[in-house]
């Protein structure tokens, strides 16, 4: 066994065991800190596949700003665990018959392979000037456009979900209900109250009325 191999199951022992804290740890802080754990292995596997933009981009992006802005917003929610876990097997049923369809879609596609390349199934051997990066640019902006656009609205939403969350009635915040701001009318902003004419006293009125006040 070769040092690559001996880091792939490194790496992928240390996987496996972040994305397992990540659905198991009771702390949601926690459980944030262990996925960024597992994206650093996941970057670590993508480097040894030759894969250099794929694993750094995913330490710039995924670890050096949503994750971290996931672990702020987790902090900020001050979630109530109690609350959270009151519906736990009641909708356990739903999220097991879930996982097995993904776990089923998974061991299909391993079970099935991968295709090799015919002659020296073990390496790939590209050209000098061949750049994986221009390569997967090339097919994220022609052929995988849509999806893309797809991800970003879905992104969008999730950052839209999560000001709101944080944004909910507490008592430390000041919470904004957008049904009443939708439904809102004029009259109920703006009341006009009708009132009388006054008229001032001339300045020498009030001059006599006060020297009469002062008099004995």
């Amino acid at each position: 066994m070769d040092y690559q191999t001996g880091f792939f199951y490194l790496f992928s022992a240390v996987l496996l065991y972040a994305g397992y804290r990540v659905i198991t740890a009771r702390n949601p802080v926690h459980a944030v800190l262990h996925l960024m754990l597992a994206f650093s292995q996941a970057a670590a596997l993508w480097l040894l596949l030759r894969a250099e933009f794929l694993g750094i981009t995913l330490v710039l992006v995924y670890l050096g700003a949503v994750m971290v802005l996931f672990l702020f917003v987790v902090m900020m929610l001050d979630i109530n665990l109690d609350t959270v876990r009151q519906g736990f097997w009641k909708h356990f049923p739903v999220a097991a018959l879930l996982g097995a369809f993904v776990a089923a879609e998974l061991i299909a596609v391993l079970w099935a392979g991968f295709p090799t390349v015919t002659g020296n199934p073990g390496a790939v051997a590209a050209d000098p000037g061949y750049s994986n990066t221009r390569e997967l640019g090339v097919l994220l902006y022609t052929e995988y456009l849509y999806p893309i656009e797809v991800a970003a609205v879905i992104l969008l939403v999730a950052m839209i979900a999560a000001i709101a969350l944080t944004l909910r009635q507490r008592k430390d915040s000041k919470a904004i209900n957008p049904n009443l701001q939708v439904h809102v009318r004029a009259s109920d902003r703006l009341v006009v109250l009708p009132m009388n004419a006054t008229q001032k006293a001339a300045p020498a009125a009030d001059a006599a009325a006060a020297q009469e006040g002062q008099k004995p």
